[in-house]
């Protein structure tokens, strides 16, 4: 990373990490224990058409602590930049793009999914800063192949998921009532 050497682009990035470390932990930790649980979760994921719901609930719990985690402590930060950008770019499609742009519009816009996802991805690009383990380890290496990285896998994924599981507008199987 390039800088001034005064420490605060380190410490933006620092502040970057951990305020995406803690969206993502926390919105897993919502999803597992929170509310209806996991299984309150599973049954939302049916209901947007994600099938199973319960692997889905699990998937994007598991992808969002772990990206979480990985931000957070920068370490291996383009592939918690790519899980970011894949559960993020799956609630983008899913959920969020047909009620528009604004989060605050009825069943929330896509503006907080897409913030999530470019700050995932940009982070990848910049690299996570001199205070990370990626920088300890030397894993600080080219940033358009960090960026390229971060969000190919990402939109790839998201993409794999939806084209293989994602069934809008059909019923879930199951036994009769």
């Amino acid at each position: 990373m390039t800088g001034s050497g005064d420490g605060a682009a380190d410490l933006a990035l620092l502040g970057l990490r951990l305020t995406l470390a803690a969206v993502f932990v926390m919105h897993a930790w919502n999803h597992v224990f929170g509310g209806g649980r996991i299984a309150g979760t599973a049954r939302w994921f049916e209901s947007l058409g994600m099938r199973p719901g319960v692997l889905h609930a699990w998937t994007a719990s598991i992808a969002e602590f772990g990206a979480g985690l990985l931000i957070g402590l920068g370490l291996l930060t383009p592939l918690g930049a790519a899980a970011a950008v894949g559960v993020m770019g799956v609630a983008l499609i899913a959920n969020h793009l047909k009620n528009g742009f604004f989060i605050f519009r009825p069943g929330e816009g896509y503006e907080y999914v897409l913030v999530l996802a470019v700050a995932a991805a940009a982070l990848a690009g910049t690299g996570p800063g001199r205070w990370s383990l990626d920088e300890l380890f030397g894993l600080t290496v080219g940033g358009w192949q960090r960026l390229a990285l971060a969000a190919g896998l990402g939109v790839l994924g998201a993409a794999a998921q939806l084209v293989v599981f994602w069934r809008p507008g059909t019923r879930p199987t199951g036994p009769a009532d």
